[in-house]
């Protein structure tokens, strides 16, 4: 990417770094890394924003979504304030106050994004109470429920607030004790005993007294717990994830220093990512709440299917900053090429394209970067980090415009890395305000987390983007527990070799996943696109098997195949051999998250004969290079 390139005016704010170096228990080197920019102090609690922003902008919108129609189609806006927002939080509150819930029988959410998820959300927040949005896929795409069950097993929910009974109440009837309260936006659950979200929101709040709301609210501490929020899970259960108040204000803190743009002016996210993870739930609803700023709640997603009601909102509201997926990004750039009123709202004010999630292939960049000079005569700032769950997410961000693939950047204020030399590779471990003290419930979890010195062990891998020029920050080397070694010793980095892949597959590839443990060569699961089928020009209703065996996708992906060998310098990063995946990755064996991030592991593990099949030549439709 050429530093000469116009982009429109951003500023960030961590430029540079303090290094420490010193040694651990056992000999290593070690590396401390600090932004030299100051955290400074941030809220107590998170409804200390609430309270301002329904104070100093009473009117203005806090959530909007369209109206859901009976026909399964969307409508007009519905708008909530900030100050209706706040009414809302403590009539609810005080009702959730009123039949006794605490951190040992917190609220269990089951919705999508939705008003009601984020007045349930709201009102736990502000009464104190610890609440945990639930994957909807548990509850809807499941067939066994096991997953949900771990949650309500392991949470011991007082109270159950579900979107919609027919949606929920069969998973809701499999995994919910009779003791538990359940209260739904809409509908019944046959059989079963509800309150409606109406009867909470009716109750009047208490401003003095015992058990009063706005009591409990000033109660709140740091420390409070504000959430649960559970992993992902591999070929574990997931964990359940303890997001105090202090980990939440703290990241938003570090969010805004490290990324200034997002302060500037309220801003106007238009954003689906699920806020039963932490980058939607945490980062973007967090942000939209510090600043006084509106989330217009996106019912589309990133697939063949959901993409046409993003295209929509996005052709109607301009984002200030827009957070997406790589996929999205790539389907959204897809678009803009043909669609004039898209470029021109999407493009007219936002300051920066973000994404997390997977890498960004080349070509989607490419075409973002040349519609908008097209457009605006200018590129937008395309951002990135590193983060996760446990760090309420963000730990790290790019600080120039000149971003690569790979690229995650500097610590945030007051976060501070420990660089560590692990099986061969550099681990990024984090310390901060805005890490968790633990995992809820489980004493060994938390344990195996946190190194000698209380940082969180990652897992993560992490190279200098140069070594000569640390301000420049980091960039990511794959997972360490998905590296592997090949029978002859040689270690395979599969960070970066799947990363490759994908940029060499697009538009084709979706996601691919690397095999070759004591083998001597490097296979690829691949999971391919839609694009595929647009590729083989057969119809809509065509099996993916039979696209993926059509003549013109396997001519193009033989020709991806043989660009990754001539690339190759060695065993370690030549794809010797490739298989294209019409079954797609499966939630329910913890293949692929609802944000859509692929599990090597779990996929390796589910799909072991597959993998045999691979490399003892015994599937059809093996690609080898040419």
């Amino acid at each position: 990417m050429s530093t000469q390139a116009r982009y429109r005016s951003v500023r960030f704010g961590v430029t540079r770094v303090k290094v420490r170096e010193s040694r651990d228990a056992q000999g290593r080197a070690v590396r401390y890394v600090d932004a030299e920019l100051p955290l400074g102090p941030y809220a107590r609690r998170l409804s200390d924003h609430l309270l301002h922003w329904a104070e100093a902008a009473p009117d203005r919108t806090f959530f909007a979504r369209r109206q859901q129609l009976a026909d399964g189609k969307t409508g007009d806006w519905i708008h909530v304030s900030y100050a209706q927002a706040l009414g809302g939080a403590r009539r609810v509150g005080q009702a959730l106050l009123d039949l006794g819930l605490s951190a040992e029988r917190p609220v269990v959410i089951l919705s999508e994004n939705t008003l009601e998820h984020a007045l349930m959300s709201l009102a736990c927040i502000y009464a104190g109470i610890p609440y945990c949005p639930v994957s909807p896929a548990y509850a809807t795409v499941s067939q066994d429920y096991d997953k949900l069950r771990h949650v309500m097993d392991t949470l011991t929910p007082g109270l159950v607030f579900a979107a919609d009974g027919a949606r929920y109440g069969k998973a809701i009837q499999a995994t919910v004790g009779k003791n538990v309260e359940v209260v739904l936006a809409q509908g019944k659950i046959e059989g079963r005993k509800t309150r409606t979200l109406q009867s909470l929101h009716d109750t009047m709040p208490r401003a003095s007294g015992k058990g009063a709301v706005d009591v409990a609210m000033h109660a709140v501490r740091p420390d409070t717990i504000a959430k649960f929020l559970f992993t992902s899970g591999s070929t574990k259960m997931p964990k359940p994830v303890i997001n105090t108040h202090r980990m939440w204000c703290a990241n938003l803190q570090q969010i805004t220093l490290s990324l200034p743009a997002l302060a500037e002016e309220a801003p106007i996210f238009v954003d689906w990512l699920p806020w039963n993870h932490t980058f939607g739930g945490n980062h973007n609803v967090g942000l939209t709440l510090m600043h006084g700023g509106t989330l217009y709640i996106d019912d589309g997603k990133p697939t063949a299917a959901g993409i046409a009601e993003t295209l929509r909102n996005l052709r109607e509201i301009a984002p200030t900053v827009y957070f997406n997926v790589p996929t999205g990004f790539e389907m959204i750039a897809q678009a803009m090429q043909t669609d004039a009123t898209l470029r021109k709202t999407l493009l007219s004010r936002v300051k920066m394209f973000f994404y997390s999630g997977a890498g960004l292939a080349q070509p989607v960049w490419d075409s973002l970067h040349a519609t908008a000079e097209a457009e605006i005569g200018e590129r937008i700032v395309m951002a990135t980090g590193l983060g996760m769950t446990e760090s309420a997410p963000s730990a790290m961000f790019v600080n120039s415009p000149d971003v690569k693939a790979g690229d995650i950047g500097v610590p945030v204020p007051g976060m501070t890395l420990k660089l560590v030399e692990v099986d061969g590779k550099t681990e990024v471990r984090y310390r901060g305000p805005n890490v968790t003290p633990g995992y809820w419930r489980s004493e060994a979890a938390t344990r195996e987390a946190f190194d000698e010195e209380g940082y969180l062990c990652t897992g993560d891998a992490v190279l200098w983007i140069d070594e000569q020029d640390i301000h420049r920050g980091l960039k990511f080397d794959g997972r360490i527990a998905e590296d592997f070694k090949l029978a002859t010793g040689t270690f395979v980095s599969v960070g970066p070799l799947r990363a490759k892949v994908i940029v060499t597959g697009a538009p084709l590839v979706q996601d691919v996943v690397l095999t070759g443990l004591n083998r001597k060569e490097v296979g690829a699961l691949i999971f391919p696109s839609p694009a595929c089928r647009a590729v083989s020009g057969l119809g809509p209703d065509t099996p993916m098997s039979e696209v993926l065996a059509s003549a013109p996708v396997r001519q193009r992906m033989q020709a991806v195949i043989n660009e990754l060998a001539r690339g190759a310098t060695g065993s370690a990063n030549r794809i010797a051999r490739a298989l294209l995946l019409a079954e797609p990755p499966s939630i329910d064996k913890g293949e692929v998250t609802d944000k859509g991030s692929i599990n090597q592991r779990a996929v390796l593990k589910h799909r072991d004969a597959l993998v045999q099949a691979l490399h003892d030549d015994v599937v059809p439709g093996i690609l080898k290079p040419e």
